[in-house]
């Protein structure tokens, strides 16, 4: 429900300190623009815009309903429809990648004996799989406007970085092979499965993967470096990467949208109703799942945990270690605490925007 920062037990003098950050970032043109959005324990303060959006060479003040592209804030997202199949008995995080993409285990002579055969669907989804993060062909697949099939074919044929479960590194194409399995397990597209899933029974109605033209007016555009969008048509804010719908990061959502998400692992229901997922899938994503990978080094299981799509701990300097969370390229952040009750989504318009500093000044802002 929506309330006041007191009602939320929010100190509201030193939020508005964090809300002065951003700002001071719009006012020396750090960052244009920005929405932030803050709940505690189920109580939603009213999202807060900042600066300007800009579209399609439109400007206007930045609205609290924008749309942004969210990059890897993506990759839960993918993960979680993985584990709904799993939750339904048509998968096992213990099965081999080749299992449903038997493509993935094709004799290939240049990457005979690198271990892809023993890649288990838990590596996939804790960043333990050894796959790269992006492909060697990564920009010319961009150039060419690659369907993601050629990705997935890529990432069939890719060499491995390490055993899998041997450390952890984190690996947009492992995630990429997630969104892939789950697809063919339920027949139906990624796209449509979130949302039918999730994006529809969570009345997350401003979240789309790809692009959806009626989101036109609302959508954001990404702050480039001088000269990109001339020198290419593949960058964030193109027609072909907006459309291509990336697993691992060509999300769009809103920032109350991503909100209400964040909730439901704080407080899981078992309400098909509400959200499909239920509270035993959502518990276990936000778990520190590096555990119970085999072989894994002592320095990683100990410094780079991971859940199942979830990043764990490090979550700002004031939260908990059992915080969960996870960035995204574009410039964007969003994550929860289940001691604090503390949720937050910060979307901003500039890649490497100072984020954890601002989510540590709200952090700071919480009363007893």
């Amino acid at each position: 429900m929506r309330g006041t920062a007191g009602q939320a037990r929010i100190d509201e003098t030193r939020l508005a300190v964090a809300y002065d950050l951003i700002d001071a970032w719009v006012c020396d043109d750090s960052v244009g623009g920005a929405v932030v959005a803050i709940a505690r324990d189920g109580i939603f303060l009213e999202p807060r815009a900042f600066g300007q959006r800009n579209w399609r060479g439109q400007q206007r003040p930045m609205a609290p309903e924008d749309v942004f592209l969210v990059a890897s804030v993506t990759k839960p997202f993918t993960a979680a429809m993985l584990m709904l199949e799993i939750s339904r008995g048509r998968a096992s995080l213990s099965d081999r990648v080749v299992d449903h993409i038997p493509e993935f285990g094709d004799d290939d002579r240049e990457n005979r004996g690198d271990g892809r055969e023993n890649i288990r669907l838990i590596h996939l989804l804790t960043h333990t799989s050894g796959l790269p993060d992006m492909l060697e062909t990564n920009e010319q697949l961009r150039a060419d406007h690659a369907p993601l099939s050629a990705f997935v074919e890529g990432t069939c044929h890719a060499p491995l970085l390490f055993p899998p479960g041997d450390r952890v590194s984190y690996q947009s194409k492992g995630t990429l092979l997630a969104g892939e399995i789950a697809s063919r397990l339920s027949g139906v597209s990624l796209p449509d499965m979130l949302k039918t899933e999730i994006f529809d029974p969570c009345h997350m109605s401003s979240s789309v993967l790809g692009y959806d033209a009626c989101l036109d007016d609302r959508v954001v555009a990404v702050e480039l470096d001088d000269g990109i969008e001339d020198q290419t048509d593949w960058h964030w804010n193109s027609d072909y990467w907006r459309h291509l719908g990336a697993p691992w990061g060509g999300m769009h959502a809103s920032a109350d949208d991503l909100l209400g998400w964040l909730q439901l692992f704080l407080t899981p229901r078992d309400d098909t109703a509400v959200f499909t997922l239920g509270p035993s899938v959502c518990n276990a994503m936000i778990l520190d799942q590096t555990q119970s990978v085999i072989g894994l080094n002592p320095e990683d299981r100990r410094h780079r945990r991971w859940g199942l799509g979830w990043r764990i701990g490090g979550w700002g300097d004031l939260a908990s270690s059992s915080a969960f969370s996870h960035g995204g390229a574009t410039g964007t952040l969003v994550g929860a605490d289940p001691e604090t009750g503390l949720a937050c989504v910060l979307l901003t318009t500039r890649p490497g925007a100072p984020l954890g500093r601002l989510l540590t000044a709200i952090q700071g802002a919480l009363l007893p």
